[in-house]
Order: C-alpha cells, then structure tokens, then sequence
C-alpha cells in the first residue's frame, strides 16, 4: 500500500513538474517573441512604401553615401583598434614592462566610458566654437568629420581587441616562441610565424566587437557631424520621412547581420592554445620608457581629458546665458528611476528564460532564450524607430510614456540579465532542489526557497548592468523620451546642439561615474566566479 502511495506521488511529481516546464516554455516564447516584435514592425512599415519609391531611394546617391560612411567609419575604426590593442595586449603580457598591471587597467579603462562623451569633449574643447579653440592663435584641425569619428570610437572601443588578445596571450604556450627563437627567427619572424597564427580567432573576435558597436554608434557620428545609418535614420525620423528612415534601418540590419554572421563563424574557431606555459619576456630596455609613455598618453587622452573638461566647466560655472538648460537633480532622479525600472522588468524575464534555458535540453528552450539576444544585437536606433511606428500607429495611449521607453529599453538589454541568470542557474548543484522535492517540497517552494537564493547574486549582477547600461542609452531615449520628461542624456544633446556646452557638464561626469561603476561589477563578478 505505501508502495503505490509513493508512486502515486512521484507520478503526481512529475506531473506537476511537466506541466511547470511547458509554462515556462510558453512564457519565454511570448518573451522572445515581444523582443522581436520591434524587427516585425520595421519590416512592416518598410513594406508599406511603394515599390518603386523603394527601389529609388534604396539604391539613391544619397543612400550609396551613408552606406559608404558608414561602410568606412566601421573599417577605420576596427584597423585602427588592431593597430591599438594588439601591441598593447603583447606589452603588458609578454615584455618587462614596470608595472604592467597599472597600464592593463589603464589600457582597459576606456572601455567605460560611452563613445558620445568621449565625442562631446572633444568636440567642445576643441571643435569650432569649442573651450580652447579661441586658446590657439592659428587653429585648430576641424574634428567634426569621418576621421574625427573614427579617432574617437577607436580610443574608446579598442580595448574590446587589448583584452580579448590579451586573454588569448595569457593562454597561450609561450615556450613556442622561445623554441622558434632557437631555430634563429627573428622576434618579428617568430610572432608573425608562431603566435599571430595562435591570437588570431582573438583579435577576430574583439574586432568584430569593435566593428558592430561602430556600425551601430549613434552619439558619436551625430556629435561629430557625419551622416551614417544611425544619425540618418534619426534625422530622417525627425523630417517625417518615415518611409525612408525605414528602408535605411533594414539596411542597417542588413550590414548588422553579416557582421553577426561573421562573429559566429569566428567564434567557433578553435583556441590553439598550449596550456599557458610560460616564456622568457622580451627586453625592452630602453624602449620601456617610450613605452610607459604612450600607454599614459592614451590613458590621459581618453580618461584624463574629458573628466578635466567637465570638471572644469563645473568648477567655473554655467554663467546663466541658457536658463532652460540648467541642471537640476530631478534630471538624474528621472535617469535613475526609469533605469532601475528596466533593470527590475528585466531581471524578472530573465528568471524564466534563463532557467528553462540552463535546465531543459529543449531545443524551443534554446531556440527563445537566443530569441532574446536579438535586441541587444539591434542597434538602439531601429529598435527606438520601430516602437515609434507602433505607438504612433496602433497605440497612441502608450505613446511617449514611460511604459514604451522602458519597453525598448529591456528589448534592449535583456540578454544580460538572461546571461548572468543562465550561468547562475548552471552552477546550482541539481541535487540541492531534488533533496527539497524528496521532503514534499513542491516546485514553487523549491525554487523559492533553493534556487532562487543561490542563483540571486547572478540576477542582482544582470540588473546592475541592465541599470548601467540603460543610463548611458542615448538613441531610444530621444526617440521615445516622454512627455515633459528630461534626463541625464536629453540635457547632454540638447545642450550640445545649442552649443552650450557647459550645461552638460555635470550630467557628462555623472554619466562617466556610473560607466566606471560597471568595470567595479564586471571586476567584482569576476571574482567571484573565480572564488
């Protein structure tokens, strides 16, 4: 008799554990469909331009120059983010550098910055009616065009190629130079012949890194003045040529697509790493000098200058010529409210994703917790576009208000509460909540009180960075902004198209101290993965 007691009980287990997994599986479907959505109703506005407006404006003068731009805004950048972060990587992992782990944070630091406040002081300090042009008698070189964009996106995405080289460095075998050394190959000939081959995957995949925030930077391009898809969608947007704004941002993930389709054939390249044994560093002598020298030259460009500026407008003041422009706190408490607000929306998708997704060989399982990613791979402009098209269209009583920015801002960076959450779950040992389930805990109870508690700080660290990153978010937020709402980033573009520089001041170094508190998590989560 408690022998069919007890399988009537597992029977009923099980049952009730079937049909929990097909709720969750429901659940993320609906998830990763209203995260796609945004790409559906591009795509449906796009279809509504008469085919033969289409063909002209797609295949226009105009059009052939943005894709042209934009097309060499991303090479230049990525070129130039090899030519950075390759040799920053091989001077602080295989040379007698002094103090190696100073120059890697200082290398690595820009990383956190936001590209556009980068832009914003170099073009307020040194642009045409920029701090210090009226300094130099003789002037200075315009920074407002394609190489000024190239310049400053490379200063502050290059550490994407100097850490992922770098890692690869780190493991790689680097007694197989010295054994290349032995046959009489030159320094030169023995990285060229030996370790390129090993770092290459590396330095493809943080290049390809480099190549899409490029191909999707929306601040930097409209702060420097050069039309590319991101600042021509928006400004098209702002003329009401919505049709062509819509034809643009297909482009656009059209080019997004074959980067990502690049990434993922990089990634599954094989590391041919040896184990990480380690070598005879190469001896700079004098060179060390130098070397320090441009390593701080960097540091003080990208992280020095900008928080100098800032600080000193700042210090200096306003000077009261643009009341309307004045900081005020509630801009802050604004920027702050609607990005914890995404960040606690985010995080409570991500508990089902990212369960279903670590615990369920599900391919459907699978399939929709990549189906959340999308967004992130969407640059902020089309997404900002699309949820425009619906809330103008079919839902004008959501329409510039808070529940449709915030919208577009978990579209946007949900994966990386997804991601932090699945790896949380992953850790868990199966046995800790199969132990509950034999004392008659029920599924709800497990999870609560065994899961959720050893997977919490994996979602408290997706949420901080959806916080982070929803505060820096610049595109959407003008696209969407609502009514009467003003934050830290709509203070910074509307000062900057006024030139009234000064007034984004304190909101800019606001912005940089909350960038730099994501290197902190990021750190801090590294730690304890490792601990």
């Amino acid at each position: 008799m408690s022998t069919v007691g007890s399988n009537r009980l597992e029977n009923l287990a099980s049952v009730n554990e079937d049909q929990s997994s097909a709720a969750l599986l429901v659940f993320s479907g609906l998830i990763a469909v209203a995260v796609a959505s945004p790409l559906i109703w591009i795509v449906l506005r796009a279809l509504q331009v008469d085919p033969g407006r289409a063909v002209s404006l797609v295949f226009s003068t105009r059009t052939a120059e943005i894709l042209g731009t934009s097309l060499g805004l991303m090479a230049g950048v990525t070129v130039l983010s090899i030519l950075i972060g390759v040799p920053l990587a091989v001077l602080t992992t295989r040379t007698d550098l002094p103090y190696r782990r100073l120059w890697t944070i200082v290398a690595a630091l820009p990383l956190v910055i936001p590209s556009y406040i980068g832009a914003f002081a170099f073009v307020s300090a040194f642009g045409p009616r920029g701090e210090l042009s009226s300094v130099f008698s003789l002037g200075l070189p315009d920074v407002q065009n394609l190489p000024g964009a190239v310049l400053v996106i490379t200063l502050y995405t290059y550490p994407y190629v100097f850490l992922t080289t770098r890692a690869a460095l780190l493991s790689m075998d680097s007694s197989l130079v010295d054994a290349a050394r032995t046959l009489n190959a030159d320094r030169l000939e023995a990285f060229r012949r030996v370790t390129l081959p090993q770092i290459r995957p590396a330095i493809a995949a943080g290049s390809l890194l480099v190549a899409l925030y490029a191909i999707s930077d929306f601040g930097t391009p409209a702060f420097m003045q050069v039309t590319v898809f991101t600042s021509a969608i928006y400004w098209e947007f702002g003329a009401f040529n919505v049709e062509y704004a819509a034809l643009l941002s297909l482009q656009l993930l059209a080019v997004t697509a074959v980067v990502l389709l690049i990434e993922a054939k990089v990634g599954r390249d094989e590391d041919a790493s040896g184990g990480g044994a380690s070598g005879a560093r190469i001896r700079l002598g004098k060179w060390k000098w130098p070397a320090m020298g441009g390593v701080a030259t960097l540091g003080i460009v990208t992280l020095v200058v900008p928080v100098a500026i800032f600080g000193m407008w700042v210090v200096r003041g306003t000077g009261g010529d643009a009341p309307s422009y004045a900081f005020e706190w509630g801009y802050a408490i604004n920027s702050v409210y609607l990005a914890a607000l995404a960040a606690l929306i985010a995080c409570i998708l991500a508990l089902p994703v990212g369960y279903l997704s670590a615990r369920s060989d599900s391919t459907l399982a699978r399939l929709f917790e990549r189906g959340t990613y999308v967004g992130f791979a969407v640059p902020g402009i089309v997404i900002g576009l699309a949820l425009v098209f619906f809330g103008a269209n079919y839902a004008s009583w959501v329409y510039r208000t808070v529940p449709l920015l915030v919208f577009a801002y978990v579209v946007r960076f949900l994966p990386q509460a997804v991601g932090t959450t699945r790896t949380s779950v992953l850790q868990v040992d199966k046995k800790l909540p199969e132990a509950a389930r034999t004392l008659n805990a029920g599924q709800i109870e497990t999870f609560r009180r065994v899961t959720l508690p050893l997977i919490a700080p994996g979602v408290v660290a997706g949420g901080v960075l959806v916080f982070l990153t929803t505060m820096k978010e610049l595109p959407a937020t003008l696209m969407l902004q609502p009514i009467g709402m003003e934050t830290l980033v709509t203070l910074i573009w509307s000062a900057h198209g006024t030139a009234h520089y000064r007034y984004a001041a304190l909101p800019a170094l606001i912005l940089v101290l909350i960038s730099g508190l994501s290197m902190l998590v990021l750190l801090r989560q590294e730690d304890n993965d490792v601990n």
